[in-house]
């Protein structure tokens, strides 16, 4: 595959079911921002299977990981349909989140509360961001550990995802972030990913200090493949 792409310590490979556990824990451990998840929730399991299991279960074939003596230290998830991904979510993922949060599978306190009223709260006043299906109809997530950013993993992961969309014939992508990841955000727009929406949110004044914006990136996609830089 010709976008299997390799460096003396690091290799990006399609993902495979073994690595659903590793995924799962970078994603965790990077969902703030960077930092571990339990900022915001008590536990991290709601998060993952109501996030995340979408991609590891429903659409695998889209997922890269990036590994260094074969531990995955760093990962992107892709969806090629968002209107997919989101009407499976809310028909299957939502509904066993939901049951298990009823017969006490999860650890829930005040963290969780807050977060999800806060987020009812940014749904209820129009802050959450439109995007263009039509135009950029597939999206991506991207995580690397801490303790491997700033070897170029997350450059890779997304050319190399970008690539793969190329091929599909898919027109367009988007991924969502915040004005906290800056070093992303500056990635992003090296790649060419151009600002399509930006606004304040208030979902996280009672653990951030000063404003934060949620931010909208989106991409049209070339017809011939990205060359490796």
């Amino acid at each position: 595959m010709r976008w299997i792409a390799k460096t003396s310590m690091l290799s990006i490979r399609p993902y495979e079911s073994s690595d659903r556990n590793r995924l799962m824990q970078i994603a965790a451990d990077t969902a703030f921002f960077g930092a571990p998840i339990e900022t915001y929730l008590e536990d991290r399991r709601i998060f993952q299977d109501s996030f995340y299991a979408y991609y590891t279960d429903f659409e695998p074939e889209h997922a890269w990981v990036a590994t260094a003596d074969d531990v995955v230290v760093g990962f992107l998830t892709g969806c090629f349909n968002t209107r997919e991904q989101v009407k499976i979510t809310r028909k299957v993922l939502y509904p066993k989140v939901i049951w298990k949060i009823i017969i006490g599978k999860y650890h829930l306190g005040k963290k969780f509360w807050t977060y999800y009223r806060k987020l009812n709260q940014e749904k209820r006043a129009g802050r959450i961001a439109f995007v263009n299906l039509q135009q950029y109809p597939a999206h991506l997530h991207i995580n690397v550990d801490h303790l491997w950013r700033g070897y170029g993993i997350g450059f890779r992961l997304i050319q190399t995802y970008l690539n793969q969309l190329i091929d599909a014939g898919i027109p367009g992508v988007h991924l969502g972030t915040t004005s906290e990841n800056e070093t992303a955000c500056r990635i992003y727009t090296k790649i060419g990913f151009k600002l399509l929406e930006a606004s304040t949110t208030q979902q996280w004044t009672e653990l951030i200090d000063h404003p934060v914006e949620t931010r909208i990136y989106g991409l049209i996609l070339p017809e011939d493949p990205i060359p490796d830089n």
